[in-house]
């Protein structure tokens, strides 16, 4: 596998993370930084105390000196202890907020980035790399174990500088010894992040696999069609061979993150036992006293601690910087927007038209273009309604449309202005679209329609539109009518919505918006035939002073517009009004003819019965 250099360097992580902490936890740096001159002062009172101890026994002191002496060494330790886990509980706090800070930084990201370029798969992955990285997972949390660990770096640093002045006085040999030896651990870490980070994309693919396939059992959509079509043992199959695949990672990455760390122990005895057998030596030919021994003994294993913690934190900075090139690899993901010369405000109250010119769009790796110089003038008030065969570009001309997705070739206009001059953010408050993919919350509906909290939402407003959508039998009969909130597995009184009537709250939730141009994507799809006739009877006012783009399979639904676009081979194959398009006899005559056969067999079969 070619290994991909990470995104960013070391240092500019660690420059970025002390920007960001600055920026949203001041409170975080200020003690993190704090903390340094205290730590060090706790371990050095901590090789000095034995010495002392030893100094005083062995000295010409009286007992008065010594406990005074003692004592204030020990108060001071005490003190700094206290100082420590005070410092260090504030400090946690303030770095969860910081995280939190962190967190939505990803989160709005995933809201706001630019529809085309989040449907892409590796910018998903990225995505789900980035959400990893404010997340702990076995103890790691790359936010705040860049923190610590930066920090780190710079107390060891000091810490081996003054401890490294304190030994050195005992021999100029001791501090070579206890540096040159942990850069092979330095080293062996180093080349196993390595691994692992060219490794990421295989392991982030097998996880999400893994975590859709387990969380399908909790799926109420998938439910009826595991146990009527027997899927039970398939997915048993599958999960076990995904976990088969998982276990073998995981057991390769254990090997490699040994075979890293049994460098470790053999620096330890080159580093600690030479260190030793050198202070022994000195102290048997008596070139050190047995305070000074005690104390330069202490020093050692002191100083080789601050030796092992620049090369933990160095690792663990190393380790958690590829976690964090994720972050800001996605966080920093270029957008495409608008130049912002034009503003949605002088567009709101208008009745709008829309010209598509030229228009091609071809997806990310395919062969040929979905749509291919397309031209359509969309007039001002007028109710289209777009039809043909599945693959025909119907819904990559709404996507288009409304901004989610930026032609390969030629523009859209919107009352003459390129959309390319909006803002993407300005430019959809332009647009009441309906999807034909539909998702509920957890909200109320009331909620849902105006996608606002309760106190911001219109409820009267919110009321009315779900009325016009058709949903008034059904807010009727809920306790808390528009107030019912939605999914029961979150809410004990919640209600859950049949297809038809999601369908419905997408419409009212289109309407309350009131934008100027409504788009209706497949809008009766999961309705029954009354249903889809009320809609369509109520269709006259739910337009009345907007532009309407109408998308549906159903040709028979279509004769209410005024006019009727056939796309087919990336183009307009046919177009007029519906009785226009019926006496041309062509392809739109073709597909209308062979579904309401369909309808008249239903109705002879039913008679002759």
């Amino acid at each position: 596998m070619k290994k991909k250099n990470a995104a960013y360097s070391v240092f500019s992580n660690y420059t970025w993370t002390l920007k960001m902490l600055l920026k949203y936890s001041k409170a975080a740096f200020l003690i993190t930084a704090l903390l340094i001159p205290v730590n060090i002062g706790l371990r050095y009172l901590d090789i000095y105390l034995p010495s002392l101890v030893v100094s005083e026994v062995t000295g010409s002191r009286t007992l008065r000196h010594a406990m005074l002496s003692v004592g204030i060494v020990m108060l001071l330790t005490m003190l700094g202890s206290g100082t420590v886990d005070a410092l260090g509980h504030i400090r946690n706090s303030a770095l969860r907020i910081y995280r939190t800070k962190m967190t939505a930084l990803v989160t709005e990201k995933q809201l706001s980035m630019f529809y085309q370029t989040y449907e892409q798969k590796q910018v998903r992955d990225l995505a789900s790399r980035a959400v990893t990285a404010t997340q702990m997972w076995d103890g790691v949390q790359p936010l705040t174990d860049m923190v610590y660990s930066s920090f780190g770096i710079i107390e060891n640093l000091i810490g081996y500088m003054l401890f490294g002045s304190v030994i050195s006085l005992a021999s100029p040999w001791l501090v070579p010894i206890l540096t040159v030896a942990p850069v092979v651990n330095l080293l062996s870490v180093r080349a196993y992040n390595r691994w692992e980070y060219a490794h990421r994309d295989k392991m982030t693919d097998l996880n999400q696999k893994l975590n859709y396939v387990g969380s399908l059992p909790d799926h109420f959509s998938a439910a009826k069609d595991i146990r009527i079509y027997s899927m039970a043992t398939w997915l048993r199959e599958c999960y076990r061979d995904l976990t088969s695949q998982r276990a073998k990672w995981d057991r390769l990455t254990v090997k490699k993150r040994f075979l890293s760390r049994i460098a470790d122990l053999v620096v330890i005895l080159v580093r600690d036992g030479g260190a030793y057998v050198l202070l022994l030596h000195m102290f048997y030919r008596g070139e050190v006293r047995v305070d000074e021994f005690v104390l330069y003994f202490a020093a050692v294993s002191s100083f080789a601690t601050w030796v092992g913690g620049i090369i933990s934190s160095w690792n663990t900075v190393h380790t958690m910087s590829l976690k964090l090139c994720d972050f800001r690899e996605f966080t920093d993901y270029p957008e495409h927007d608008g130049n912002g010369t034009a503003k949605a405000s002088d567009h709101m109250g208008t009745v709008p038209e829309i010209e598509f010119r030229n228009v091609s769009f071809r997806y990310d790796g395919a062969d040929q273009d979905t749509i291919h110089n397309l031209s359509l003038h969309i007039r001002s008030g007028e109710k289209l309604a777009l039809v043909g065969a599945n693959g025909a570009g119907k819904t990559t001309l709404v996507k288009l449309l409304c901004g989610l997705y930026r032609p390969t070739s030629g523009e859209i206009f919107f009352n003459k202005t390129a959309l390319a001059d909006f803002k993407r953010q300005d430019y959809y408050r332009l647009i009441s679209p309906v999807f034909q993919e539909v998702q509920t919350a957890f909200f109320s509906l009331a909620e849902t329609v105006s996608g606002k909290s309760t106190a911001s939402t219109d409820l009267e407003k919110a009321k009315l539109c779900m009325r016009q959508a058709g949903l008034s039998e059904k807010i009727d009969a809920l306790p808390d009518g528009i107030h019912t909130k939605l999914n029961k597995k979150i809410h004990k009184d919640g209600t859950e919505l049949s297809g038809g009537e999601a369908q419905k709250l997408m419409l009212a939730r289109a309407l309350y918006k009131d934008a100027p141009l409504l788009i209706l994507d497949e809008p009766t799809a999961a309705l029954d035939p009354i249903a889809e006739s009320r809609i369509y009877a109520g269709f006259n006012v739910m337009t009345k002073g907007k532009t309407a783009l109408f998308i549906s399979h159903r040709l028979a639904s279509t004769s209410f517009c005024d006019r009727i676009i056939l796309l087919g081979n990336g183009g307009i194959l046919e177009e007029g009004t519906h009785q226009e398009l019926i006496a041309a006899n062509g392809k739109y005559k073709e597909l209308f003819d062979i579904q309401s056969c369909w309808y008249r067999d239903d109705m002879e079969g039913g008679e002759n019965k």
